[in-house]
C-alpha cells in the first residue's frame, strides 16, 4: 500500500531523474536471481541526493506516524536500508537498530546490531520490496528476539503479488512510498519510455522470472 498518491508520483520522478531507477526493456539487467529485468534499482543512490533523500526521510517519518505510532526503535535492514532507517530514527529522536541477513561468524555472532529490549515496539525500515522475503526474515528475527514489530515502511515496491501474500501470511503491516505502477505512468507521461515499453515492462511484472526466458 503506497502512502499516498502524490508522494508516489513525487518518488517515482525522482527515482528516474536520479538514476536510482533505470528502465531498459530492451536490453534487460541479469538480476542475481538469474531473472532478466527491464528495471534495475538502486535506493542507495538518493543518499547523495540532498532533497530526494530529505523528502524520503520526511515521508517515511510521515507514514510511521500516521499508521502506526510513534515506536521505542526503528530499524533497519541491512545494508540497503541501513542509512534511510537512521535518517528517520534522528528525525524521530529514537534509537536505532538494524538487523544483519545472517549472524556474524564471529564475536558476539549478532543477527540485530545494536541495543534493543524485548518487550520494546519497533518499526522496520527497508529500501526495497521485490519478493519480501528478506524484508520479513528480519522482521522474524526482531520477533524472535521478543520484540513488538508494529510494520515497516519502505522506500519503493515491484508490487509482486508473491510480496503481498507473503507479508499478509507474515502478519506484518507494510506502507511504501511509491510503487511499480506509478513509476510506469510517471515513465509514460514524460516520455522516458514507449507505449510499447509499458507492455513490456507489464509482462515483466506479471511473471518476472519467465519474462524473455
Amino acid at each position: 500500500m503506497i502512502l499516498d498518491t502524490e508522494t508516489a508520483k513525487q518518488v517515482a520522478k525522482s527515482l528516474l531523474q536520479i538514476k536510482a531507477i533505470i528502465l531498459n526493456p530492451s536490453d534487460p539487467f541479469v538480476w542475481a536471481s538469474g531473472w532478466k529485468s527491464p528495471i534495475y534499482c538502486d535506493n542507495r543512490i538518493t543518499l547523495s541526493h540532498t532533497e530526494v533523500r530529505t523528502f524520503i526521510r520526511q515521508h517515511l517519518v510521515e507514514g510511521i506516524l500516521s499508521k502506526y505510532g510513534k515506536p521505542d526503535v526503528i530499524a533497519g535492514v541491512a545494508t540497503g536500508a541501513i542509512a534511510h532507517g537512521v535518517l528517520v530514527a534522528q528525525e524521530l529522536g529514537l534509537p536505532f537498530v538494524y538487523v544483519r541477513a545472517s549472524a556474524k561468524e564471529h564475536g558476539r555472532q549478532n543477527l540485530i546490531e545494536g541495543k534493543i529490549e524485548s518487550g520494546q515496539s519497533v518499526v522496520v525500515i527497508e529500501d526495497l520490496i521485490s519478493s519480501g522475503k528478506s524484508s520479513l526474515a528480519a522482521v522474524k528475527a526482531l520477533e524472535d528476539g521478543g520484540f513488538k514489530v508494529n510494520g515497516m515502511g519502505a522506500i519503493f515496491s515491484y508490487g509482486f503479488e508473491e510480496a503481498d501474500q507473503n507479508f499478509k501470511n507474515a502478519n506484518c503491516e507494510l506502507f511504501t512510498l511509491g510503487n511499480y505502477e506509478t513509476l510506469i505512468s510517471q515513465a509514460l507521461e514524460t516520455k522516458y519510455i514507449s507505449n510499447d515499453e509499458v507492455e513490456l515492462l507489464k509482462e515483466w511484472r506479471e511473471s518476472p522470472s519467465t519474462w524473455k526466458k
